[in-house]
């Protein structure tokens, strides 16, 4: 027994050190002047027929090949869509490598932090940034990109005072202007540390680089030793010691996440490509990110909402109309593709698109069946595009009357429809195949409508969804749309991350679409609730009291506005839970749930005719909302508040879209 645990040991020191597994770099291409075996070992991926070189990256160098990193970048098939997409509309070719790069109504929408889709600068905190910076060169845009990352990030605050000039631009010696002078003053990129230690110190170019690498993988003892030399070189050219440490400072804070200059400007400029894009042609654009996103449903639903806000209509398929991606229309409407659809393939919708372009736009659903290739579509396919609406605009008749029967059939209209379509097909080929030649007549008799009535909009849309993985031609939600949008502070999607929400009362809004009653370890019950609004779901558990108190408000279907708070576990303080408080009808109407409506108008928007339209929109919108209208000189930084007595208002969506037309602020008070 003890040879046998020697005799381990002795195979297991061997072992120790040994290449365990191998990995293989996701964009890694090494590159030689002669066959790479001349240079290190080749073997085969495991997952895939790719040769691979043994050594590891940091060591390839040194046997004279180089390492390079290709990047697949989704962003550029999404600018070469929506140039597509261009040209199917207008009829224009845009090259997107000679487009202005002072384009102002580009700068605009990075002002305006209007930049949900563009490549780099689509977080809630840069749009905060830029909405400060206010861009308007193509250097701001370059430094910004390099400044938003840890380290560099906490220099932005005085980068935009300095753009705005309330911040003195200064230089800590008067000969670094050469170098900060398109950063304001402030060391930015890796290559102003390199040419700053060439100018302030005398490095070499060897040397400048060496620092650069030295500080960007954190290598202290090459820094330690590099430091004397920066100091001391920098001393006999006449500098103050105190603000040569105080540089060297900076820059080892900083350096070690900082962008090289060309690397910035590169994600730059194709950031600034997807601005001028959505800019300038923003249907077309936002078909393309669609496209591009039909995998991810979190991104999809965010990139149609931002559609909307761009007041771009996002319709439904379209038999005669629709494409296999989404496609942007002459009138600036995006399409859904029916691609989307499941159980619809690209290829089925390739044929049918070829179909339609052969023999011109279907007349009706009659028309349809007995053209379609039913080897490219088959049945299943045809069910699902009728429940996304494909077929709406030639049906005449609403959609669900696909899927009912007569009385004295027990097959589903639809695939009446099919196998009538099939057997005219077939009926057509023979008659052409006919040793008699003449006429084609092919007299079938025609399936006909059932007279059943038709699902109602609740039904009709969860169907539309489970095709297509959201809702199309509207939203549940949609008769609940002010209260959700403008009472509610919290979408549900924000739960997901409760430090994101932090301590704070929320009120919350949406569909009950399912629910879980369960019973814990002990025999209690409790209540797992499944909830959808705007921005997605999220599932709320009810314990002990709470539980009861709201169980007659857990039904699949309801529609529910929920308050309550974000607070600490009361045995882990440390974590953060969901206290529900309340639970109430959406159905009880906005004029039960919003008390006030308060809303802000600048003196210099008063126009006589915009008064007339205000006045007209407000009598119009009848309610028992209380207003109140504040007045505000931007000037002087004077308001005045009027309350208006003997007008009480409803709080509608076409009053609330007047408002924001108008820019007019407003708040809500429940």
């Amino acid at each position: 027994e003890n040879k046998t645990i020697r005799d381990t040991l002795k195979y297991a020191e061997k072992l120790e050190g040994s290449v365990r597994q191998t990995g293989v770099h996701a964009c890694g291409v090494i590159i030689g002047k002669d066959d790479l075996e001349k240079f290190a070992p080749i073997a085969t991926a495991k997952d895939a027929d790719l040769n691979v070189v043994q050594f590891e990256g940091q060591f390839v160098e040194s046997v004279g090949l180089i390492k390079m990193d290709f990047l697949g970048l989704k962003t550029l098939s999404i600018i070469k869509d929506a140039l597509d997409n261009i040209k199917r509309t207008t009829g224009r070719v845009i090259d997107i490598d000679a487009i202005p790069l002072d384009d102002k109504k580009t700068y605009a929408l990075f002002s305006h932090g209007d930049t949900t889709g563009v490549f780099q600068f689509e977080s809630p905190g840069m749009k905060k940034h830029l909405r400060a910076l206010k861009p308007t060169r193509f250097e701001d845009l370059i430094a910004m990109n390099a400044l938003y990352r840890p380290g560099p990030m906490e220099k932005i605050p005085s980068f935009i005072k300095r753009k705005q000039g309330t911040e003195e631009i200064t230089y800590d010696f008067p000969e670094m202007e050469k170098y900060l002078y398109d950063t304001y003053g402030i060391t930015v990129y890796q290559e102003q540390v390199m040419l700053l230690s060439q100018l302030l110190a005398d490095f070499t170019g060897g040397e400048a680089d060496t620092l650069r690498k030295a500080m960007g993988k954190k290598q202290k003892d090459v820094l330690d030793k590099m430091k004397p030399k920066f100091i001391e070189g920098a001393m006999a050219k006449g500098h103050d010691k105190a603000t040569l440490e105080k540089i060297w400072g900076e820059w080892e804070a900083f350096a070690s996440y900082a962008f090289n200059k060309s690397h910035a400007t590169c994600y730059a400029y194709v950031a600034y490509q997807t601005a001028y894009l959505k800019a300038h042609y923003p249907a077309e654009f936002m078909a393309a990110l669609l496209s591009r996103n039909l995998a991810n449903m979190d991104k999809l639903t965010n990139f149609m909402d931002e559609a909307r806000k761009m007041k771009i209509n996002v319709l439904g398929p379209d038999v005669n109309k629709s494409i296999h991606t989404f496609s942007a229309d002459k009138e600036g409407n995006i399409r859904f593709g029916m691609a989307g659809i499941k159980g619809v393939g690209e290829a089925a919708v390739k044929e049918l698109v070829a179909e339609r372009e052969r023999g011109g736009d279907f007349k009706d659903f009659y028309d349809f069946v007995e053209r379609i290739n039913y080897t490219a579509v088959n049945k299943k396919a045809i069910e699902n595009m009728a429940l996304a609406g494909v077929f709406d605009s030639i049906l005449g008749y609403h959609r669900s009357k696909h899927f009912v029967t007569h009385k004295e059939s027990d097959v589903p209209f639809l695939e009446q429809m099919v196998r009538y379509g099939v057997k005219f097909q077939q009926d057509k080929d023979n008659a052409q195949q006919s040793l008699f030649g003449g006429m084609i007549d092919v007299s079938l008799q025609k399936p006909l409508l059932p007279p059943l009535p038709e699902w109602d909009k609740l039904y009709t849309l969860n169907r539309e969804k489970e095709v297509t993985g959201m809702y199309l031609s509207s939203h549940p939600l949609d008769d609940y749309s002010v209260i959700v949008r403008y009472v509610c502070n919290t979408p549900l999607t924000q739960f997901s991350n409760l430090a994101d929400v932090g301590q704070r009362d929320f009120v919350a809004g949406g569909m009950v679409t399912n629910v879980n009653n369960l019973t814990t370890a002990s025999g209690r019950p409790f209540g797992k609730v499944k909830m959808e609004d705007y921005s997605g779901e999220y599932e709320f558990a009810f314990f002990g009291k709470d539980y009861e108190q709201f169980r007659p408000f857990l039904y699949e279907g309801y529609f529910l506005m929920l308050k309550g708070s974000v607070r600490p576990r009361p045995y882990n303080p440390e974590e953060l839970e969901v206290k529900v408080t309340s639970l109430q009808h959406l159905q009880d109407g906005s004029e039960n749930v919003i008390k006030e409506i308060n809303i802000n108008i600048f003196v210099e928007d008063l126009t006589p005719e915009f008064r007339e339209e205000l006045t007209k929109r407000l009598k119009k919108s009848k309610g028992k909302t209380k207003l109140t209208i504040r007045v505000c000189d931007s000037r002087s930084e004077v308001a005045v508040s009027f309350y208006p007595k003997k007008l009480t208002i409803g709080v509608t969506q076409e009053l609330l879209d007047f408002f924001k037309d108008n820019d007019i602020r407003l708040s809500l008070q429940s």
